[in-house]
C-alpha cells in the first residue's frame, strides 16, 4: 500500500493520456463526416513544383515511432517536460479539430497511380496509407504540428545525457524529412505545413513561457 501511495504522485501526469478519449472519436467523426458545404481545397503554386516521391513514405511512417518514443521518454524522465509537451500538443490539436469542424478543408493533389508509369512496394504503401487517411482535414497539418512540438520538448529536456547533441540533431533531421514527406507524398499542400508553423508559435508561448503554478512536479 505504501508503494502505491508513493507511485501515484510520481505518475499523476498519466491522467493527461486520457486526451485520447477526446481526440480519437472527434477526429474519426470528422474523417467520416459529410459537411453541408463542400470542403475548401487548399492549394499553392509551390505544390506544383514539388515532385511526388514514394520513398518519403519511410519518414512519414517513422513519425508514429518518433511521437511514441518521445511520449515514453518524457513520461518517465520529467513530469514538467511531459506536461508542457502535452499543453503544446493537446491545445494545438484541439484548435486543429475546431478548424476542421468550422471550416472543412481538403487538398486535391493526390497522384493518379494508373498514369504514374511505375509501381513498387513504396507506392503500394502510399496507396495503403491513403486508403484510410482521407484528403480532408488537412489545414493545419497535425502531422507537422506534432513533429514540431515533440522536437521542442526533446530539445528542452535536461535528461538526454551526453548524447544530447546527437539526439536533438537526429530529431531535427527526422522532422525535416517528415515535413518533406507530407508534401512529396501529396498528403498535404505546403500551405498546411505553414499553417502548422504558425500555430506552433502561440502554442510555444503558452506551453513554455507560462508558469504552471498549480503543478508540483517530480522531475
Amino acid at each position: 500500500m505504501e508503494k502505491i501511495k508513493e507511485t501515484i504522485p510520481q505518475y499523476k501526469h498519466a491522467a493527461l493520456l486520457l486526451y485520447v478519449v477526446i481526440y480519437v472519436p472527434w477526429f474519426s467523426w470528422l474523417e467520416s463526416w459529410v459537411p453541408s458545404q463542400d470542403p475548401t481545397p487548399l492549394y499553392c503554386f509551390l505544390d506544383d513544383m514539388i515532385p511526388f516521391c514514394e520513398w518519403f513514405i519511410i519518414p512519414y511512417y517513422m513519425w508514429f515511432a518518433y511521437i511514441a518514443a518521445g511520449y515514453v521518454f518524457l513520461f518517465f524522465t520529467s513530469q514538467e517536460d511531459f506536461v508542457r509537451m502535452c499543453i503544446f500538443l493537446y491545445t494545438g490539436m484541439t484548435i486543429c479539430l475546431i478548424i476542421y469542424t468550422l471550416w472543412p478543408n481538403c487538398q486535391e493533389l493526390r497522384v493518379d497511380y494508373d498514369t504514374l508509369g511505375r509501381s513498387n512496394m513504396m507506392i503500394d504503401a502510399v496507396i495503403a496509407l491513403q486508403g484510410f487517411d482521407t484528403a480532408d482535414n488537412v489545414f493545419p497539418s497535425i502531422h507537422c504540428f506534432n513533429s514540431i512540438g515533440m522536437h521542442i520538448a526533446l530539445a528542452k529536456s535536461q535528461h538526454l545525457g551526453r548524447h544530447r547533441n546527437l539526439i536533438t540533431g537526429a530529431s531535427f533531421v527526422l522532422i525535416v524529412l517528415i515535413f518533406i514527406s507530407t508534401v512529396c507524398l501529396k498528403q498535404h499542400s505546403i500551405l498546411d505545413f505553414f499553417g502548422s508553423l504558425a500555430l506552433a508559435v502561440p502554442m510555444y508561448l503558452l506551453a513554455y513561457k507560462t508558469k504552471l503554478k498549480r503543478f508540483h512536479f517530480n522531475s
